[in-house]
């Protein structure tokens, strides 16, 4: 049914076993810059996606005040729940709220953006993904959030999420009621440079800590980075892997179980297609989400040029030592040798040359006075806890949690626990 001429919604929904659900579907400017940027069939518009769930126990599926959850990435499309598998964080959530889960422009089921060619040529592709980023993704949100006739509504953001609840606070705070951060808050007064710096700081503590617990595993690390090194350490299609890809399944670290993980990767026979179909699948960067290793970097950027920035920052320990290990740290090589990533390359090399426009605005945050509170995981290897305590020391009601008893996936691994407590704090419960 159309509720306004931007909007298109379902009705609700009982087909997914206890969820009631419905589906927007919002018409939203491709471009809000001015500069008239188009799809490649001509349209100013696209298309955004939010799929709407409340508890069929609510027996009024909007009794609940909404919540919206941003997704981390970018470039990955928002959870499709079901009771089947178990809920758990969302769960936790629905108890409370009826949850809006928005796939983020270029993603899932709203307008995609994920083909290198989407706009002609590398450049013309350059140029629709810089409408991606947190700004847009936020102004997305407001024209939602009229559409569906809120005057203001509570949002939850993970990771890169988090990054957009920040632009949101910087932007609209009137619009929203609570907000939630999980291992989420982006560095506002720091360049791109000092914060990978500090995540390979976190990279080289979380490996001495693998070693220190597996230390034959450093042995099993080098006798792969010289197959590597020698061409003889291949993908599942027989593509040679470089010992700087390889070393990438440090990002498995960063979350819960993870060391456990990668443990029982080093130790598979390293001639065998075990070994082979899980190296390639604990590797970052994977094709079905292109846009993550091609944006990743413009999201630390809060004005600036990117240039490739965690190349420049490896430290020089790294390039000794080949068995320290890498994380969420892009570079030109993790395009380049993955066949289905390469043809992003030219696209991600005009991005690292493109002059980003600030994000965040200090003074509108320091006058924010929306109530939350922020998940800091202590041991984050992604988003550096001292930077996330920095940001939140700008908000004036923000109240923060740092925790080492989860990793960068708490929220999810807790299952509802992270949520449950966040919300304790950001509506003035006492937590014992």
């Amino acid at each position: 049914m159309p509720v306004s001429p931007d909007l298109l919604t379902s009705p609700w929904s009982p087909a997914t076993a206890g969820l009631l659900t419905r589906d927007h579907h919002l018409t939203v400017p491709l471009d809000r810059s001015g500069n008239g940027d188009r799809l490649p069939d001509g349209r100013a518009t696209m298309t955004i996606y939010a799929r709407e769930i409340a508890l069929v126990a609510d027996r009024d599926p909007t009794a609940k005040p909404p919540l919206v959850f941003l997704q981390g990435g970018p470039g990955f499309e928002a959870p499709r729940p079901s009771p089947d598998a178990g809920l758990g964080w969302i769960g936790a959530i629905l108890e409370h709220h009826r949850l809006i889960l928005i796939d983020q422009r270029g993603t899932g089921a709203s307008t995609p953006i994920d083909r290198p060619d989407a706009g002609g040529d590398a450049a013309g592709t350059a140029r629709l993904l810089t409408h991606l980023r947190a700004d847009e993704i936020v102004e997305d949100c407001e024209d939602l959030r009229r559409a569906l006739g809120l005057e203001r509504w509570s949002v939850l953001g993970q990771s890169f999420g988090g990054f957009c609840v920040t632009r949101y606070l910087s932007a609209h705070a009137q619009s929203l009621e609570h907000v939630y951060f999980t291992g989420g808050l982006p560095a506002v007064d720091r360049g791109i440079e000092d914060v990978y710096v500090l995540t390979y700081e976190a990279m080289r503590a979380k490996s001495e800590d693998f070693y220190a617990r597996h230390p034959a595993d450093r042995d099993r690390m080098a006798d792969l980075t010289e197959r590597a090194a020698r061409g003889d350490l291949l993908t599942p299609t027989g593509k040679p892997i470089s010992p700087a890809r390889l070393r990438s399944i440090g990002v498995v670290l960063g979350a819960s179980g993870g060391v456990d993980s990668l443990h029982h990767l080093l130790e598979a026979d390293p001639d065998s297609m075990r070994l082979r179909h899980d190296l390639v699948a604990a590797l970052p960067f994977q094709a079905r989400n292109p846009l993550y290793p091609v944006l990743l970097d413009s999201c630390w950027a809060n004005g600036g040029v990117t240039a490739w920035a965690a190349e420049g920052a490896l430290p020089a320990d790294f390039h000794a030592d080949p068995t320290l290990l890498t994380g969420e740290h892009v570079t030109r090589t993790h395009l380049a040798e993955d066949p289905l990533l390469a043809p992003w390359l030219p696209v991600a090399q005009a991005l690292a040359e493109h002059e980003w426009p600030r994000l965040y605005d200090e003074a509108a945050l320091r006058s924010a006075q929306v109530p939350g509170a922020a998940a800091v995981y202590a041991r984050d290897v992604f988003v550096p806890m001292n930077c996330s305590l920095a940001t939140a020391a700008l908000m004036p009601r923000l109240r923060t949690w740092v925790t080492s008893e989860y990793e960068h996936n708490g929220s999810r691994a807790s299952g509802g626990a992270v949520f449950t407590r966040l919300r304790a704090l950001a509506t003035g419960a006492v937590i014992r």
